[in-house]
């Protein structure tokens, strides 16, 4: 029972992830082309439908292919690489930043 579980949790987690990669990324309801919606006239939930069919699509594709990784291999990669990655990257920005002298106006 434990297991059906958590499988039903994380496919309903690829579905909204899903949703919310086609609302934000990709026009949500709005046709991929302009042209497409005079020569097709199909309602906006078939479009985000089918985007969120490529998002689910890419999600299991990336989950079957990839290999899986454990916990203490997810903790270290994300201690030893991606956070020193991502203070430097905030480095080299804050660098820049400061360099061409690019601070946004506040205009009130």
């Amino acid at each position: 029972m434990g297991f059906a579980l958590f499988f039903i949790a994380e496919y309903t987690n690829m579905l909204l992830m899903s949703t919310l990669c086609a609302l934000f990324f990709l026009g949500g309801t709005l046709p991929p082309f302009s042209i497409l919606d005079t020569i097709l006239p199909l309602p906006g939930s078939f479009w985000l439908a089918f985007k969120m069919t490529f998002f689910l699509f890419l999600f299991v594709w990336v989950r079957a292919t990839l290999p899986r990784y454990r916990y203490d291999q997810l903790m270290r990669l994300g201690w030893k690489v991606f956070l020193p990655l991502s203070l430097g990257f905030f480095l080299v920005t804050a660098v820049l930043v400061l360099s061409f002298e690019t601070w946004p106006l506040a205009t009130y």
